[in-house]
């Protein structure tokens, strides 16, 4: 007689690890998740997984998707990792990398990281000039209108970027901000072609910036590095050449995950 597959597996998560296995998977995924795809890879019964993730979306570890059948990681899961991106080791580790390229630019460069309604500095280093953009860490900013908001979002599927830009309105922060969604997603596709983003003072009137991501070992995009400047000081151009140090540093951060 064939063995029950689906209850073996449910035997070796143990009943109070369930949910943490649960979010993990949603998590190692890196995408919304269907209920049926949890089902299949937890090996649980539907009922039990449907009520896993109906506690995990009650206590804001999950939240729906766009679509309103996914789930994807909510406000709390959130926060986990950033505190655990956050921890003083890493951080120590992190910060060590930043300043080594803000130093080598000249100029300010930030970590961000993608939330769900923008990109959050996670780290950042201030140049020394006194004539600097002031976006201290935990400042959300739009994906959009900013460097490493539309990196980001050239990483998403064409069909998740579609529903993104669909639930949003591409509000005009500065006089250069892209309010059209066409146009919006061809520059995303030139993005993801070419490995790098830009904010031509799109999102501050006067500063310019590039941003590059920081891919984990699956080519997820985690964060963005990013260095962004005063018009005086550097036109876009300009911090292009910045390129390769930045994706340098890029590289160093990647391998600490």
């Amino acid at each position: 007689m064939a063995e029950d597959t689906s209850e073996k597996k449910e035997g070796q998560i143990p009943t109070n690890l369930r949910l943490l296995v649960l979010l993990e998977e949603v998590a190692r995924r890196g995408e919304a998740v269907k209920p049926a795809e949890m089902i299949e890879a937890m090996g649980l019964p539907k009922p039990t997984v449907h009520r896993l993730m109906q506690t995990a979306e009650a206590e804001g570890f999950l939240q729906r998707d766009l679509d309103g059948r996914a789930y994807g990681p909510g406000p709390r899961l959130r926060k986990l990792a950033f505190n655990t991106m956050s921890s003083e080791h890493l951080r120590t580790a992190r910060l060590t990398i930043l300043k080594s390229v803000a130093e080598e630019l000249g100029e300010t460069c930030n970590l961000a990281t993608p939330d769900r309604e923008g990109m959050i500095y996670l780290d950042r280093v201030e140049t020394k000039w006194p004539l600097r953009i002031q976006l201290p860490i935990g400042t959300q900013v739009p994906f959009h209108c900013t460097a490493s908001g539309k990196m980001y979002l050239s990483t998403l599927k064409p069909s998740t970027l579609a529903a993104v830009l669909r639930a949003r309105t591409l509000e005009a922060v500065t006089s250069k901000t892209c309010t059209d969604a066409d146009a919006l997603s061809a520059e995303l596709e030139a993005i993801a072609k070419r490995g790098y983003s830009t904010d031509d003072e799109e999102f501050i009137a006067g500063m310019v910036a590039v941003a590059v991501p920081v891919r984990d070992s699956r080519d997820r995009l985690l964060a963005t590095l990013s260095v962004h400047a005063p018009v005086q000081r550097h036109s876009l151009q300009e911090l292009t050449e910045f390129l390769p140090s930045l994706q340098k540093g890029a590289g160093e951060l990647a391998r600490l995950t």
